[in-house]
């Protein structure tokens, strides 16, 4: 109970922190070292992976390997078209809804049907990886920066899915993170809004 504590702790304190920007500037030195620390770079990415992997906790069975993994792999096509500079509505505010949407999933530990949790994983990965892609800096080496932030979403996952599973026995505590992260998207969402 008290490590659990420590860990809704942990994340107020991230909320917390000033990463409130989602995704503000860029990396001048490009290749992997940026791909791997722009997922870091704002609230919102961070935010939502961590409730893609605690949402696939709660879901359990098959969810918990393919609910991620949806999520990198349509992350890495939304990423291929902001690269390319196919462009998507509105990708600021999706982003923020996702992490609203993903908190309030978390928050009401929403149990469901095989196909609708993937869809709406892909879609909103789809906004996430634009995102990368539209940032991703000039003369970078393109395939590694993109291996470095697909790599990072994909340890952000662990980390939610390793929280899940630690706190499995206290649903409530992921239910409170849940409604944080909410609370959090909701802020992304009027800033986005705004």
């Amino acid at each position: 109970m008290i490590r659990g504590i420590r860990m809704f702790v942990g994340l107020l304190g991230l909320i917390a922190s000033g990463a409130a920007l989602a995704h503000p500037g860029g990396h001048a030195e490009g290749g992997l070292a940026a791909g791997l620390a722009h997922p870091f770079m704002g609230l919102d990415h961070l935010l939502a992976m961590a409730a893609v992997g605690v949402w696939a906790v709660q879901l359990g069975g098959r969810y918990l390997l393919t609910l991620p993994a949806t999520f990198v792999a349509a992350m890495a096509a939304g990423a291929a078209a902001g690269t390319y500079g196919l462009g998507l509505p509105q990708v600021g505010s999706v982003v923020a809804l996702s992490v609203l949407a993903l908190g309030m999933l978390v928050a009401l530990a929403v149990k469901t049907q095989w196909h609708w949790p993937l869809s709406l994983i892909a879609l909103f990965a789809m906004f996430h990886g634009h995102v990368h892609g539209t940032a991703m800096p000039e003369f970078s080496a393109p395939w590694l920066y993109f291996a470095g932030f697909l790599v990072t979403t994909a340890v952000l996952h662990a980390i939610g899915v390793a929280a899940g599973i630690a706190l499995k026995a206290h649903p409530g505590i992921l239910r409170v993170g849940g409604a944080a992260i909410g609370i959090a998207g909701s802020w992304l969402l009027l800033a986005a809004l705004a």
